[in-house]
């Protein structure tokens, strides 16, 4: 079990909250030498950067953009002393991919996994009254024992170079908030939630976990603040007659308040909305609150201008704006968990997401976007590091759906990203993978991985494991693409025939499909990389989505061009987005917006 609670900050009657964003001093340690040269104590130099941020795009050589190694941050942070009866925490949004905190000099906290928050609990050695020097050290090496997973080479000129299993930059840093904060010693560590409906009523099952004994009461109240419900106990049900439920698209969020008592007075006070929905897969149906729904939707990254993956809440504002103009009602958090602040914007908007782990780059290849569909095999899974790997696998598991859980957005777990599953030794892994997934999570949300294109329905062994299949595709691209999309749509055509002759009543969704495009690129007739081609393509995919009636959701790859590492098959990146990087609209997203707009969100159910 998680020995750091994983619930957001916020501040009440018995919590404080400090943010630490800012600008923090930060040096690069190419011998790796930090430690054996006081580091911990304090780094060298004056050079400053923002957090958060990828480190990555703010300077001007490559030797910094491509640097691989260890990385240094450091910042005094003040402590009050009316906080010394409280226990001090540093909670790190992320630190990608592995960090180690040091609080005046002496060694707190190891993170390996760099999407997910963790804290360093500092009661024990933070001075009050006084500033206190905070220094972490970051390190972005690639490895097969961690994911995301690829290799780290030293060149011959002794500069070490990410290799990444994966099509997307390695940014890193501390790209997600810092926050100093302070909580009673008592404390509210953890909290689920369920849902029942009954009629126009409902039920909200409920378990608090604390760090003590003391009484717990649990209190829900509507967006009016009108108290709707009231309970005591660490666990329990709230009975909400009237009940507003939580909608695709037309969300409403009631408030949960829980407060540990002594004696009338409160010893802790946490919040956090809540959406009043159920999920469940039926059949070949997605049922959000019994009703069926079709996923309409991207891929999306992190990922944007100078702070890379770095959280920017305008990005992120201008992206929902986007997807509501376009149309959409989901997204896959690809290739790893996002920060939460987006998944309260979500919660609010009513989107669904498919909340993914970081397992990417589980099949060896340093271009498996080519090398998907050709048979190649690397028995990925029969490695000496495998079991070394799958505890850190099943460790990102517990912390995404501890974070996440009590997000009304969240309705699927996507547990892989295009593993490769052609050999039996993947087997026995996924199903660890997968049962543990369903031991975290109260609610049993459905869990799914997406399928590469080596994974075929008389190839993959894994697939039975998955309540919705999920499918990335690029038949008309990486397959059959140019003058011989025709061709492309006849393999496309072949291989649903041979999903529906399985008989496997799941719901499939596509979770990637796409054509790179180039926002200036326009040519008739069409070819690839032009705007007119990409349209095309999507006349050719949307025309096989709509003759299978178990295809349940599209999530076009992806929502805007993102960077990837350089390569003759890149151009600055890729770009498959409907938006270019900047967030302005690529021909093809009128097409998708037309279409979105007029599918129901029943589509193709009898329900």
């Amino acid at each position: 079990m998680l020995d750091y609670s994983m619930l957001y900050p916020r501040e009440t009657v018995s919590r404080r909250v400090v943010s630490q964003d800012g600008m923090w001093k930060f040096c690069l340690d190419e011998q790796g030498a930090g430690e054996s040269l006081n580091w911990p104590e304090g780094i060298p130099g004056n050079e400053m950067i923002p957090v958060p941020a990828s480190f990555q795009d703010f300077y001007t050589t490559k030797e910094i953009r491509e640097y691989a190694g260890d990385l240094w941050y450091e910042k005094d942070m003040f402590v009050p002393e009316e906080w010394k009866e409280k226990k001090i925490l540093i909670r790190f949004g992320a630190a990608t991919h592995r960090a180690v905190v040091f609080v005046n000099g002496i060694r707190i906290a190891d993170h390996e996994g760099g999407f997910l928050p963790f804290c360093a609990d500092v009661t024990e050695v933070v001075r009050y009254n006084a500033c206190n020097k905070v220094v972490v050290k970051v390190n972005n090496e690639l490895t097969v024992t961690n994911i995301p997973c690829g290799q780290t080479v030293t060149l011959p000129t002794g500069r070490k170079m990410c290799k990444p299993y994966f099509d997307f930059f390695n940014y890193a840093g501390l790209q997600r908030s810092v926050w100093l904060t302070a909580v009673p010693k008592e404390s509210i560590f953890d909290i689920d939630t369920d849902y029942e409906l009954d009629g126009t009523d409902a039920k909200v099952s409920y378990t608090v976990k604390t760090t003590g004994e003391h009484p717990v009461t649990v209190e829900l109240f509507d967006a009016g603040g009108h108290s709707v419900a009231r309970s005591e106990g660490k666990e329990g049900v709230l009975s909400v007659k009237g009940a507003r439920l939580w909608e695709v698209r037309n969300a409403y969020l009631y408030r949960l308040a829980i407060r540990i008592m002594d004696d009338g007075e409160i010893v802790d006070e946490y919040e956090q909305e809540i959406g009043i929905r159920t999920v469940k897969v039926s059949k070949t149906e997605i049922l959000i609150n019994g009703k069926p729904v079709y996923l309409r939707g991207f891929g999306k990254h992190e990922d944007s201008d100078v702070v890379g993956r770095g959280f920017n809440m305008g990005v992120m504002k201008r992206d929902f704006e986007l997807m509501k103009w376009i149309g959409a009602n989901s997204f896959r958090t690809s290739h790893y968990p996002y920060s939460e602040e987006i998944y309260q914007m979500a919660d609010r908007e009513g989107f669904l997401i498919i909340d993914e782990v970081p397992a990417v780059g589980l099949f060896e290849s340093l271009m498996n976007f080519m090398e998907a569909s050709t048979g190649k095999k690397t028995a990925f899974f029969a490695k000496d590091t495998t079991p070394v790997l799958l505890q850190a696998h099943l460790r990102a598991i517990e912390e995404m759906i501890t974070r996440d859980k009590n997000h009304p957005s969240v309705i699927a777990w996507s547990l892989l990203n295009e593993p490769e599953t052609t050999d039996e030794a993947a087997v026995p892994y996924f199903k660890e993978v997968f049962d543990r997934a369903r031991s975290l999570d109260v609610q049993k949300r459905p869990r799914t991985f997406t399928l590469v294109m080596n994974s075929l329905p008389g190839t993959c062994k894994c697939y039975q494991f998955s309540d919705i299949i999920a499918l990335n595709r690029y038949y008309g691209w990486y397959v059959s693409g140019g003058y011989d999309i025709s061709n492309g749509e006849v393999l496309f055509r072949k291989e649903m025939d041979a999903w529906e002759a399985l008989n496997l009543d799941k719901p499939f969704l596509f979770t990637e499909y796409g054509a790179d495009t180039l926002a200036s690129e326009h040519k008739l007739p069409s070819v690839m990389w032009s705007q007119e081609y990409q349209d095309e393509y999507l006349d050719m995919t949307h025309k096989v989505f709509d003759s299978y009636d178990f295809i349940k959701g599209e999530q076009i790859w992806n929502f805007a061009d993102f960077q990837t590492t350089e390569g003759i098959m890149r151009v600055n990146g890729n770009k498959k987005g409907v938006f270019t990087r900047q967030r302005q609209p690529k021909d093809i997203a009128y097409k998708l917006k037309k279409r979105w707009e007029n599918l129901p969100l029943n589509y193709k159910s009898d329900i």
